[in-house]
């Protein structure tokens, strides 16, 4: 029996970083346009919180992710995670028939504030 042999660096880096690189159909034909849309959403959502359950590697403090979002692979462009639900319903709305999501999990370190930094007061207008 052969096995191969990664050095310990090379075996780090690849269980660091996980991707989705996907392009999304919203019109299929049978399929209710409003329920692709859900199952859509939902893939995008299951695939965030399986990788934040994977396991953090030493000195890690949480998995971040880098996101690209475009009507194609080649003009997609950078987005917060957070925004990629609302660039979703976006194009549903504007009529647009696919669109394409690149996720990439990486390694987040938290930073611990300055002490002389100022204390973030709640904005009064929130509600």
């Amino acid at each position: 029996m052969y096995t191969l042999a990664l050095p310990a660096a090379a075996a780090r880096v690849g269980a660091l970083r996980s991707t989705m690189k996907k392009t999304f159909q919203l019109h299929i034909e049978g399929k209710n346009p409003d329920r692709v849309l859900d199952a859509v959403k939902h893939e995008l959502r299951k695939y965030v919180k399986r990788e934040r359950r994977r396991d953090l590697p030493e000195g890690v403090d949480f998995w971040d992710f880098d996101c690209k979002f475009g009507l194609a692979p080649e003009t997609a462009e950078t987005a917060h995670l957070s925004a990629l639900t609302g660039l979703v319903d976006g194009v549903a709305k504007d009529g647009g028939t696919q669109f394409y999501v690149e996720i990439l999990a990486k390694p987040g370190h938290r930073r611990s504030r300055p002490a002389d930094a100022p204390a973030v007061e709640p904005d009064p207008a929130a509600p």
